[in-house]
């Protein structure tokens, strides 16, 4: 009978894996353990392990997460984490059959991605640069900070992960084009605009050449958003807070605006303004130009409002209708 220490060596050992062969980052290691830890669990509750674990078992887990209320979304990330996981153990001789074999996941409806207009947008940068004129001391490099983040978040469209861990050796060179790497360690030329660039130098020089700033030159460290936490860089949550903050200061919903969203809003302003969905995938990082295609259906809902509203067929038939 296999132990449960055995078990997490095995689990260890596939995160390993996934890491080492995959690139996976920690915050998809993280997930993939709380998921296997829950099916685990499941089975040690039936009497069984990983290695005597049978189709029956895994039915009654996809049953369990759906009576559980648990999102399709969620279900079905859970069953390909299990499935992943089994296939490791076939391949590694320590089990002889897949259980996971023949199940399907949920049939996940499609959700349009929450985005913000370009006013939106603009309000919400123009509250940030405000901050930075309103503050001093080390609330200003604060402010000096977040209006870098925003401007650097709708200029480019990056993870926010892949944002607050920039190094500072991104800059090297004239700055006007970063060097990412993404998820699977794989890395793209990410292009940065004026505006952004201006954001990160007055953080980045802050004392120095803002005359009257009682704050001293930045200290310079290893990463580009520096923070006093144990990661020495900004936390993605730090960050998703005072944005939360800012939007409410801006008049916009909290609830609305996220790093995300502003990633959406890059994506779906610049499909809006002509440009290809090919160059777009690019830039976001989007291994499968599938996960890109999203942003096509924001636009087809833009535009039936667009119709709705304004063409005077749709006005004829509202006053029909009245």
């Amino acid at each position: 009978m296999i132990t449960a220490e055995d078990q997490q060596r095995q689990l260890q050992t596939f995160l390993d894996m996934l890491a080492a062969e995959r690139g996976a980052a920690l915050n998809t290691l993280q997930a993939y353990r709380r998921d296997l830890d829950d099916v685990l669990a499941f089975l040690e509750r039936r009497g069984r392990s990983l290695t005597t674990a049978q189709p029956d078992d895994i039915g009654a887990y996809l049953r369990a997460m759906s009576e559980s209320g648990l999102a399709p979304a969620s279900r079905a990330r859970r069953l390909s984490a299990i499935r992943q996981l089994f296939r490791f153990l076939v391949n590694e001789g320590i089990v002889a059959e897949d259980p996971t074999h023949g199940f399907a996941g949920p049939r996940k409806n499609r959700t349009l991605p929450k985005t913000l207009s370009v006013a939106d947008v603009d309000r919400l940068i123009e509250t940030a640069r405000g901050r930075t004129e309103q503050t001093k001391g080390r609330e200003r490099v604060r402010a000096l900070r977040l209006h870098a983040l925003i401007e650097m978040l709708y200029a480019t469209g990056l993870r926010v992960t892949e944002l607050v861990t920039l190094p500072r050796s991104v800059l090297a060179g004239d700055g006007r084009v970063l060097t990412v790497k993404g998820k699977g360690g794989r890395e793209r030329l990410v292009p940065l605009n004026a505006p952004a660039r201006a954001a990160i130098h007055r953080y980045l020089n802050v004392g120095r050449d803002d005359h009257g700033d009682d704050v001293a030159p930045m200290i310079k460290t290893k990463w580009l958003f520096a923070s006093r936490g144990a990661d020495g860089h900004l936390t993605r949550q730090r960050l998703a807070q005072e944005l939360k903050e800012l939007a409410g200061e801006a008049g916009l919903d909290p609830q609305r605006v996220s790093p995300h969203v502003l990633r959406h809003a890059f994506a779906s302003h610049l499909l809006d303004r002509g440009a290809d969905l090919r160059s777009v995938q690019q830039l976001l990082g989007h291994a499968d130009i599938s996960t890109t295609q999203i942003y096509t259906h924001v636009l087809e809902e833009r535009l039936k409002q667009l119709v709705f509203e304004h063409h005077p067929l749709a006005a004829i038939k509202i006053e029909n209708a009245g």
